[in-house]
């Protein structure tokens, strides 16, 4: 399997160049938070000084996941496929976002169990009808999760933008998700599953245990790729080659909540310098999102209680990239203002 080279922003006379033009505008040092960072990262990835949001856009992915008949979600398999139709009308709070921010939206079919036909705003990237369970057999063949990152590398590679925000869509995934983190972090379970679409106690209980037997029947797996191929989901997979594309191309990623961010685990294992391209959007409530974000060491832009997915998390924290740029690039400095500076 193919994986691009990233190569790290880390440049000491860039970080400096930035540096000296943030801490120059009309402000006290550090005034602007974490906007200064934001600017500055953005600076680095872009390797300028002049930094721009280009072409913003979000693509959500979605496909179906077997684990869904060991009744681990609130809700039926039938709602991936009927969420689909809701993104192509236009009618999903992710459509609102993106629509209220001028941000394109792609909608990818990865592996969803049902046939849409050629659809207006549908990408068809179908490589199965979902997934296997899990708990029984590998969620995919090593051949198949291969077909998935390479789906997602051309996908990024096609993009015209700077920016890429990720969303999924996929009944089942938060238990892929929580099965992916735990095996990639060591984190136990139970500190890794949440109430995904809205379970009780008990079903995350459940949940829990479902993933426990699944973990110990696949106990051998530990490769990033075969942790990825036996756990994951099709849309995860396509999510994690678009993610590394993406950082090759050195586009900022806008990384949505839990599922996104276990789709960026897999890439960061396999290369870790993916992280300083990301952009993460937000913490959610999903449970076990806050430690994932800390065994990546990520610290998110909001926190709002959000747990729904669809990419909202990136076209809600979009504002703030364009703040950021027009910070840097349009606010007077000391000079230019004719304003005293802070006093040795």
């Amino acid at each position: 399997m193919f994986i691009p080279a990233i190569s790290p922003t880390a440049d000491d006379a860039l970080s400096d160049l930035l540096d000296q033009a943030i801490n120059n505008k009309t402000k006290p040092l550090g005034s602007l938070g974490v906007l200064e960072s934001l600017a500055k990262q953005l600076g680095l990835i872009q390797n300028t000084r002049d930094i721009a949001v280009r072409s913003p856009a979000i693509l959500v992915f979605a496909a179906d996941h077997g684990v869904v008949t060991e009744g681990i979600s609130a809700y039926p398999q039938d709602v991936t496929w009927q969420m689909v139709e809701n993104f192509l009308a236009g009618g999903a709070a992710i459509n609102v976002f993106a629509e209220q921010n001028n941000c394109p939206l792609q909608v990818i079919d990865a592996g969803v169990n049902h046939a849409f036909g050629p659809r207006d705003g549908l990408v068809d990237r179908k490589l199965a009808n979902g997934t296997h369970n899990f708990a029984q057999e590998p969620a995919m063949s090593r051949a198949t999760c291969h077909a998935a990152l390479a789906a997602g590398m051309a996908l990024a590679a096609e993009l015209e933008g700077n920016v890429v925000g990720f969303g999924e869509m996929g009944i089942g995934n938060t238990t892929a998700a929580a099965a992916l983190m735990h095996k990639l972090t060591g984190i136990p379970v139970a500190q890794c599953v949440g109430a995904g679409t809205g379970l009780s106690p008990t079903g995350v209980l459940h949940k829990q245990r479902v993933i426990e037997a699944a973990v110990a029947r696949h106990a051998s797996v530990n490769e990033p790729l075969d942790v990825l191929a036996t756990f994951g989901g099709l849309e995860i997979a396509m999510m994690a080659g678009a993610m590394l594309k993406a950082a090759a191309l050195r586009k900022v990623l806008l990384i949505d909540g839990f599922i996104v961010t276990s789709a960026l685990l897999v890439a960061a294992r396999l290369q870790p310098a993916i992280l300083d391209y990301c952009v993460f959007a937000h913490c959610s409530d999903e449970q076990g999102h806050r430690q994932m974000l800390a065994a990546l060491d990520a610290k998110p832009l909001l926190s709002l209680g959000l747990r729904l997915g669809e990419g909202t998390g990136c076209a809600l924290a979009l504002p703030l990239l364009h703040a950021a740029v027009n910070f840097l690039n349009r606010m007077a400095t000391f000079e230019s203002a004719q304003v005293s500076a802070k006093a040795d």
